[in-house]
C-alpha cells in the first residue's frame, strides 16, 4: 500500500476529543515564528455536496442504509485526496497536512454496520496515512462527554462506541504492517497534555524534519 508522506490522521471514538485538538493545533501554528511548513487542516466528511449529504444521514435527517452510507463516504474521500487542493496535492508538495478521520474511521464504523467486505473493498485504493494518531477513552467517559453537546448523531450511543473502540483496537496492528506508524494517546487527560503528546508525534514526519518512526505509545484498555 502507497504511504502518503506528510499526511497524519487523527482517529478516535466520538467524544476523544480530536476537534478540540485540531483547533489547538492551528493555534500553534498561528503563533509560530515564520519559516514552519504550511499546515492544513481537514476532516472527514468534506464540507463539500457529498459531505453534507453525509452529515445529515450521520444526524438522522437522511435515512440511508449503511452500504449506501459506506459507497458516499468512499466518493467523499476519493474527492478530497485528489480533487484540486486535495490531500494529496498537498502533502506531495511539502504541506503539513492532517486530517481528522480518515479510512479507519470508515472501517470501524461502516464495518460495524454492513460489514468488513464492502468498506474495505471501497477504501483499498486509497494511500495510507505515514501517521495515525488514536485517542483512546474509555465510552463511558466518551458519553459523558457527548451528552454536553446536546444534539447526538446516529452512531452515539454506549453500546455502539463499546464496540467502536473494540474495533479500533483490533484494526491499529493491521494499519500498521500495513507501514503506518501508530501513536496511541490517552485521550482523558487535559488538553494541553494530549497536545503536546500530539505535537511530539506530528514532529516525526517529513515536514517537520522528522524520522519514520513506526509505533509509539501503549493503548489501554480502560475498566
Amino acid at each position: 500500500m502507497d504511504i502518503l508522506q506528510n499526511f497524519a490522521i487523527l482517529e478516535g471514538p466520538d467524544g476523544s476529543g480530536t476537534s478540540t485538538q485540531m483547533e489547538l493545533l492551528k493555534q500553534r501554528f498561528a503563533a509560530a515564528a515564520p519559516g514552519r511548513p504550511v499546515l492544513h487542516t481537514t476532516a472527514e466528511p468534506t464540507g463539500g455536496e457529498l459531505g453534507q449529504c453525509i452529515r445529515r444521514a450521520l444526524k438522522g435527517e437522511l435515512p440511508l442504509r449503511p452500504e449506501t452510507l459506506a459507497r458516499l463516504f468512499a466518493a467523499d474521500r476519493g474527492e478530497h485526496l485528489y480533487g484540486k487542493g486535495g490531500i494529496v496535492e498537498r502533502a506531495n508538495r511539502g504541506e503539513l497536512v492532517v486530517c481528522d478521520r480518515y479510512v479507519p474511521s470508515s472501517l470501524v464504523y461502516q464495518g460495524l454496520e454492513c460489514g468488513e467486505e464492502l468498506p474495505r473493498s471501497l477504501n483499498s485504493p486509497f494511500p495510507a496515512p505515514r501517521l495515525i494518531i488514536f485517542f483512546d477513552l474509555d465510552p463511558r467517559i466518551a458519553a459523558e462527554r457527548i451528552k454536553d453537546r446536546g444534539e447526538r448523531e446516529i452512531y452515539e450511543y454506549l453500546e455502539f462506541q463499546i464496540k467502536v473502540r473494540d474495533r479500533y483496537l483490533s484494526l491499529l496492528p493491521v494499519f500498521r504492517a500495513q507501514g503506518s506508524a501508530i501513536v496511541c494517546l490517552d485521550a482523558s487527560r487535559r488538553p494541553e497534555e494530549v497536545a503536546a503528546e500530539l505535537w511530539a508525534a506530528l514532529k516525526t514526519l517529513p515536514a517537520l524534519g522528522g524520522q519514520l518512526m513506526r509505533s509509539t505509545g501503549t493503548t489501554g484498555r480502560g475498566s
